[in-house]
């Protein structure tokens, strides 16, 4: 069973940095979601946005914790069970972000798409979550001391984002679904 998280409301919609129409082509980074033997290997490289958005139709989608409920329950199977349909639509690939580190990104990813049908991606510094202007106090809900991100979706089309769905609370799935993303296209 889902259930939202004790936070109180707030208007994220009006605190958003990035927008319809934004570019996301910045210098903010991501970190793939990989093992540490991985990180090793690669350097600790870390996936610029004209990377992952660059030439490319995206949807990328934010939740506030790995391991948590309505993330693993709820906002990941809502895009694994649509991802055909999405790349019917155009879509190259579905990407989730999440302020945690690389390694509980891999670890999760494991646990909720054992087939790696989408890419995960840690925000370990809270950068990303800050450049998107989403930052949240979850605290109360065990997910401190630092910001998390609130849940939203976007579509992002080289670069530049098309479409931006933002949950009223950071438990919220109402708007940032894969149903939702799906309907949009």
């Amino acid at each position: 069973m889902l259930r939202s998280l004790p936070v109180a409301r707030l208007p994220f919609a009006r605190r958003f940095a990035v927008q319809t129409g934004s570019s996301m082509l910045s210098e903010a980074k991501l970190q793939p979601a990989r093992t540490w033997d991985q990180a090793v290997a690669d350097s600790f490289k870390a996936a610029s946005m004209q990377e992952i958005f660059a030439g490319k139709k995206v949807v990328l989608f934010a939740v506030p914790g790995a391991f948590t409920g309505v993330c693993s329950q709820g906002h990941v199977p809502s895009y694994l069970q649509r991802l055909e349909q999405l790349k019917a639509k155009g879509v190259d690939s579905v990407a989730c972000v999440s302020v945690n580190d690389p390694y509980t990104m891999a670890a999760w990813a494991k646990q909720v798409d054992p087939s790696g049908a989408l890419s995960f991606y840690g925000d370990a510094d809270g950068s990303f979550t800050e450049f998107m202007g989403c930052g949240v106090d979850l605290k109360v809900a065990g997910l401190g001391p630092g910001k998390r991100s609130n849940r939203y979706s976007m579509l992002v089309e080289d670069g530049k984002v098309t479409q931006m769905f933002v949950e009223e609370g950071a438990g919220d799935l109402k708007v940032s679904d894969g149903e939702t993303m799906l309907k949009s296209l």
